[in-house]
């Protein structure tokens, strides 16, 4: 089976899909934080599951590392965050900060501790959750887990989706009742449907370095998670269990050799902080930042979700935030389409891309490219404006509590819920 450039004007007709079933389970494309997520709420709901995977074993990507407190109400159905915490940092506070005038404001979670058992970020490289919950799946008999396998046509047909794929044992076709798409953003299930992935790329990239030097011996008023404006090369630098992160722009002109080089890594290391002896480097990523939303998150029967449907700047540490509760809200709708008789298949579905898709633009766009753009301002007057905003909102408790609400995700869940009922929904649009 051949991939189609588009489906064109196919068609399809929710009382004729084949029920989920182990003749046709759901089959999730993509073994990240938000596949591999969606396999664990399915299975939870008693669903049988098909996770197929191009990498060979799962992924050990360093680049997100935030959990936010709704995203931690989520993860807890599911029981997964006593490890998380287990190996997790908790950071009760961020900061914004001027690269020459340094601590400019603070933003305490806590002012969330009446809304949330969860009143903090938890700072966690998304490899062990991924690394988690495929031991939990590697023991359950409703997942079947496909590593090291291609995916090569996708084809919907009266009873879900016909998926052929290629992998160790050669090639095979999979009869799925509902697919879900999170490979990623450069998505082959979005490719296959034929559905624009409109916006732009940044002229730069971002390069992301970690280091097991404590920064906060070097800079003691830095927090754990800072947000640093300058108008010639801005940063972001945020610890994890394993090591202190700095993210900053790479030069359209600069290739990757050249931003990697380790020479240039020492000048942009000791620019945050002198460090005599040099800074080790444990890790280090160049790659290009979007700001781009997929023109549909539903094709008939097949959803997309994470960074198939939506990818954006990791200013903000929400990328990987979105992309669960899209997991999340498409898991509850399709479990619940297969428990319920009476549950209108079509409603939910339409739901689902109407609810992720609005989160995505109002939210996670949105929030991410103000915080970019607020980073590096060049202008003198916006900065100062920038700062005096920043300064008034940490000082307003009920301010500080809205903002920290909406970066933090927590008020786009409250306001849509996560796999809410559609009947349920009208209130919140």
């Amino acid at each position: 089976m051949e991939f189609a450039s588009s489906l064109g004007p196919m068609t399809w007709h929710s009382a004729t899909a084949a029920p989920v079933s182990r003749d046709r389970p759901v089959a999730v494309i993509g073994a990240g934080p938000v596949g591999m997520t969606a396999a664990a709420v399915l299975a939870a709901a008693d669903l049988p599951v098909v996770l197929v995977e191009l990498s060979p074993s799962p992924r050990p990507d360093w680049r997100a590392s935030t959990f936010h407190a709704a995203t931690l109400e989520l993860l807890e159905t599911i029981g997964i965050t006593d490890r998380m915490h287990a190996e997790g940092l908790v950071v009760p506070t961020f900061q914004f900060r001027d690269r020459r005038d340094g601590l400019i404001a603070e933003f305490d979670f806590g002012l969330l501790a009446d809304e949330t058992r969860f009143p903090y970020r938890l700072q966690l490289n998304q490899q062990h959750l991924v690394r988690m919950l495929a031991e939990r799946l590697a023991g359950d008999d409703r997942v079947r887990m496909r590593f090291g396998t291609r995916l090569t046509g996708l084809e919907i047909d009266g009873d879900g989706a016909r998926l052929a794929v290629s992998g160790p044992d050669g090639a095979d076709e999979i009869r799925a009742s509902y697919v879900i798409g999170a490979d990623g953003p450069r998505s082959t299930v979005r490719s296959a449907l034929g559905v624009a992935f409109d916006g732009f790329t940044y002229p730069e990239r971002f390069a992301i370095t970690s280091t097991p030097v404590d920064l906060q011996e070097l800079l003691p008023d830095l927090g754990h998670v800072n947000y640093v404006a300058d108008p010639e090369e801005w940063l972001f630098i945020l610890r994890t269990p394993e090591s202190w992160r700095v993210l900053w722009p790479v030069p359209a002109g600069c290739s990757a050799d050249e931003a990697s080089d380790p020479e240039r890594l020492q000048l942009e290391l000791q620019g945050v902080a002198p460090y005599g002896p040099g800074y080790p480097v444990i890790d280090h990523q160049v790659y290009g930042v979007h700001q781009r939303v997929a023109a549909a998150f539903r094709v008939g029967p097949v959803l997309l979700a994470g960074d198939a449907a939506h990818i954006n700047s990791p200013i903000g540490g929400v990328g990987l935030n979105s992309g669960i509760h899209d997991a999340m809200d498409a898991a509850r709708r399709l479990a619940r389409i297969a428990t319920d008789p009476a549950t209108g298949v079509e409603a939910e579905l339409a739901a689902y891309d109407e609810v992720r898709r609005t989160v995505a633009v109002e939210y996670v766009q949105a929030d991410t490219q103000r915080n970019t753009d607020r980073l590096r301002e060049t202008d003198d007057a916006v900065r100062r404006r920038n700062r005096d905003e920043m300064r008034a909102i940490a000082a307003d408790p009920v301010r500080a509590r809205a903002y920290i609400r909406r970066v933090s995700l927590l008020e786009s869940v409250r306001r849509f819920g996560i796999g809410t009922p559609p009947l349920e929904m009208e209130g919140a649009r």
